[in-house]
């Protein structure tokens, strides 16, 4: 889907998340997790999930997002399912 890439003003969303990334779109990706990740009026964070298979090409595409993220300076934590569901 292209929701949240054009167009769309979401100033008092703290929580995205993104199911499915558009295969290696890193600046999609950039502009979705911008329009969650921007200042809100009372100072709440915001966070922004990218849902991810293991073990399949959307990994990959994910891997290269990640590392365009990275590079632009933001923070990027891979949780795994198995340890949120184990409790960890």
């Amino acid at each position: 889907s292209k929701v949240a890439n054009f167009s769309i003003d979401l100033p008092e969303a703290t929580v995205g998340v993104q199911v499915s990334g558009s295969f290696g779109s890193r600046q999609e990706e950039a502009q979705r997790l911008g329009r969650i990740l921007r200042p809100k009026n009372d100072g709440r964070p915001a966070w922004f999930y990218a849902i991810v298979s293991r073990d399949t090409n959307d990994q990959v595409f994910a891997a290269n997002r990640q590392r365009f993220l990275a590079e632009q300076g933001y923070a990027y934590e891979i949780i795994d399912a198995e340890a949120v569901l184990a409790g960890g």
